[in-house]
């Protein structure tokens, strides 16, 4: 009979049957369902209203990523810039990623006007709903306690808490993925069709944020339904053909429009030397991310940067396999490795010998190949900044609510009364070889957190051993009593869980928010994602006399002026949204445009102005910027400073007529 009850208890409560819910009852969101705990929907309100006030705390200081808000500030004043995911308002060059994760942005400047609040409200938007639906999915999945832990673990992971504050790709991405889980689980339940087509156009979606990087949840969906869902194997074979071609289809509807409209009717690919979607895709953010460099593209030339800030460890090459685990990384995502591996490791043990179509064993699956499939990847890929690993961050979360759970309800156990205190024990010395990297964050709230954990897991340990005698019986061994126990279990959960919340916290100040594009720790705690603290959406004096200047003698041309880098077209294009015409793509390698077709402009009217100098631009010796400069200072004429007005930082060359 004990064995019947633990196998009970293990079991998430299966959700009651109810009736529709009334009008009157869904105008009373705050009050859970039926089939919920009384305090289930209130605490993840609290959880949810947390989570925006977070996120959206610094997002008028926000930033810009200058390079991807150029692009939005195009998108949001030309539809066919719009449509192609262009860099410049004339839609010449597309930006060297897919657009997906900034058509929400560029929709918000166009509604609220350009501004670094309005570009990373929807990315704040898009981290709340990732925090409802999580919830929903560990609560199916686990039950309503691991589904509140799993939303509030998921929502102050220090990463995950800066991304969703900024204008990142990687907010869509992980909203994406969540979304695309949580219609997985539910197919999974009943082996729904459409359910798990739903899964994958989800997938889909998210590559149009974040590329193959939203595939890496494809190989334990795809183990997952082969392995648990309750239909013949024929019947799971067939659904998973049809849900990939699903998400295949949705994956490469970007890449299937650049590759059927000509070349001339819209924007050159940047990232490529072939002017070839597929090459920018699968090439300059795909195999070169590994070190192998495709034919047709411009080779990035990614480093991964010193993980930990440069007083602390040398960086991580980009193979090392122990990078996740480097304090620089492991601050910003890895807090929960202890809890989230013994939630997997427990879970598989206790439901080993389950049903084949075991939801809860499914889950478990799931979650571990998920998280074991990016590991990998991260690990043998170069990272140019930590808002990549907060893919990781769902099944962290997931697998460490659902450890804390399994080992909470192991109290009950005569024989698992340890498992608790040998989680604590280990979540304990993580944290504290984390924290001690950076010891000077938050001492007065780390240490005595810490010691309040130690004191509770070694009180958990002499309960656990004590021999339990009531009243007049003998002494017999038992489980602790359950009322002052389960508190103390509560305190040491609770002080191990604070100091990464308290990193996650850190974004509430701006000392830690940062404005620059890198996510990372220094030696005084967390920084967050911080985006180009010097990029402005003003025109300085003498960029405004210049601009002037251009406009007034622009004589009726398509563009304003062309530059010989990006960085430059953007002094104009982010403050004023007019269509400067970049050279070279984002590196300057790119042969956007010729000569011939930058001669071409000319001649045709469409082009009076080329700007030189500078930052960046410089290309190669024998790159077509080379020599389109090596063009222009033969055949167009300087304008003296005196004329324009700019300054001498760029040289200005007209050309054409007057010449």
């Amino acid at each position: 009979m004990a064995d019947a009850a633990t196998v009970t208890r293990s079991q998430p409560a299966p959700e009651r049957a109810v009736d529709a819910p009334t009008r009157a009852s869904r105008l009373r969101f705050w009050r859970s369902p039926a089939d919920q705990p009384r305090w289930g929907r209130p605490a993840l309100l609290a959880v949810a209203a947390l989570a925006a006030v977070v996120y959206g705390w610094q997002v008028r200081h926000a930033g810009y990523a200058e390079y991807y808000a150029v692009a939005v500030r195009s998108m949001s004043v030309s539809w066919r810039a719009f449509l192609f995911g262009a860099f410049d308002p004339g839609a010449t060059v597309t930006v060297d990623k897919l657009a997906g994760a900034f058509l929400p942005q560029a929709l918000a400047a166009r509604v609220f006007g350009f501004h670094p609040w309005s570009l990373a409200l929807p990315q704040v938007v898009e981290g709340v709903v990732s925090v409802l639906v999580l919830y929903r999915l560990v609560r199916r999945w686990c039950g309503a306690p691991a589904g509140l832990l799993a939303a509030a673990m998921f929502a102050l992971t220090p990463i995950v808490a800066s991304m969703f504050g900024h204008p990142m790709e990687d907010a869509a991405l992980t909203m994406c993925l969540v979304l695309a889980a949580d219609a997985f689980v539910a197919a999974l339940a009943g082996a729904r069709t459409g359910r798990l087509v739903l899964a994958g156009l989800w997938v889909g979606l998210g590559f149009q944020a974040k590329m193959l990087q939203s595939w890496l949840v494809l190989p334990a969906f795809a183990l997952t339904w082969l392995a648990f869902a309750p239909a013949t194997r024929r019947l799971r074979l067939g659904q998973v053909a049809l849900a990939g071609a699903g998400t295949v289809a949705v994956s490469l509807a970007w890449v299937l429009l650049l590759t059927v409209v000509p070349a001339a009717d819209r924007p050159y690919v940047d990232g490529t030397t072939n002017d070839s979607a597929v090459a920018m895709v699968f090439g300059y953010n795909g195999l070169d991310r590994f070190g192998a460099h495709v034919p047709g593209t411009v080779q990035s030339g990614f480093t991964t940067p010193d993980p930990a800030g440069a007083t602390d460890a040398a960086a991580s090459p980009a193979g090392s396999w122990h990078k996740l685990v480097d304090p620089g990384y492991a601050t910003q995502i890895g807090w929960l490795y202890p809890l989230a591996l013994a939630g997997l490791v427990v879970g598989l043990l206790r439901h080993r010998r389950a049903r084949r179509a075991d939801p809860v064993r499914a889950g478990f699956v799931l979650w571990g190949g998920w998280l074991a499939t990016a590991a990998v990847v991260f690990s043998a890929m170069t990272l140019t900044h930590r808002a990549y690993l907060a893919t990781l961050a769902p099944p962290l979360a997931a697998l460490a609510a659902a450890g804390v759970v399994l080992s909470w309800r192991a109290l009950r156990d005569r024989w698992a009364t340890w498992l608790l205190p040998a989680v604590l024990l280990v979540q304990l010395a993580w944290t504290a070889h984390l924290a001690g990297r950076y010891a000077g964050f938050l001492p007065w709230l780390t240490w005595p957190a810490l010691a309040t954990a130690a004191a509770a897991t070694v009180a958990l340990v002499v309960v656990g051993r004590r021999p339990r005698r009531p009243s007049g019986a003998p002494v017999a061994a038992g489980p602790p009593a359950e009322r002052p126990w389960r508190a103390v279990a509560a305190l040491g959960v609770a002080a191990v869980l604070v100091v990464p919340a308290a990193w996650g916290l850190s974004v509430l100040d701006r000392r830690y928010a940062g404005t620059a594009f890198e996510a990372g720790a220094g030696p005084s705690g967390p920084v967050g994602l911080a985006l180009d603290a010097d990029t402005t959406d003003t025109l300085t004096a003498p960029r405004r006399r210049l601009d002037d200047y251009l406009l007034a003698h622009r004589d009726g041309a398509r563009y304003v002026a062309a530059t010989s880098s990006w960085r430059t077209a953007s002094q104009f294009v982010l403050p004023t949204g007019q269509p400067f015409l970049p050279l070279g793509g984002y590196s300057g390698l790119v042969p956007q445009p010729t000569v011939a077709e930058l001669r071409a402009l000319v001649d045709a009217g469409e082009l009076r102005f080329v700007l030189l100098g500078g930052v960046g631009g410089l290309g190669t010796t024998d790159s077509e910027l080379s020599r389109i400069m090596t063009w222009v200072l033969s055949s167009c004429r300087e304008v003296p400073a005196a004329d324009h007005g700019g300054g001498d930082e760029l040289l200005v060359y007209r050309c054409g007529p007057g010449s």
